[in-house]
């Protein structure tokens, strides 16, 4: 599944066709160049969950958690990880990356790359392309 986004104001406004697109997948793996929106798309669907903490970039705490009320389910929670500092797979490990990946909740992963080897079979994957000042390509596997 592909999205377009004309402008960071609208990833908010995809977020409920790419829960759609994500169906029942709640581990999503993030790709895309420094500067892509990785960030900026996590705070969006954060916020079209209704999470009412403020969401920041993990850079160096490197997981941050954030509590939302789900209208199925009730209390949930949305992890939000940044691996960009990590060079190893020990390293991801000795953070908790398993706990948060095999939890029932969403949990978002920047910069998945030292990660892959204990990554969930059914994370979604999404490619974040800049296209232009402002637009951007989310393509989803």
């Amino acid at each position: 599944m592909e999205f377009f986004v004309p402008h960071a104001q609208a990833l908010e406004d995809i977020a409920p066709e790419v829960a759609q697109a994500l169906g029942n997948r709640r581990k999503v793996a993030l790709y895309g160049q420094m500067g892509a929106g990785k960030t900026a798309f996590v705070k969006a669907f954060c916020a079209w969950l209704g999470v009412g903490d403020e969401t920041a970039s993990p850079t160096f705490a490197l997981i941050n958690t954030y509590s939302y009320q789900d209208q199925e389910s009730g209390p949930s929670l949305v992890h939000h990880l940044d691996l960009y500092r990590l060079k190893t797979l020990e390293e991801a490990v000795d953070i908790g990356i398993e706990e948060v990946l095999y939890d029932p909740w969403y949990c978002f992963i920047e910069w998945p790359q030292v990660a892959e080897p204990v990554l969930p079979a059914d994370t979604a994957r999404i490619q974040i392309d800049i296209l232009g000042e402002n637009q951007r390509r989310l393509l989803i596997s």
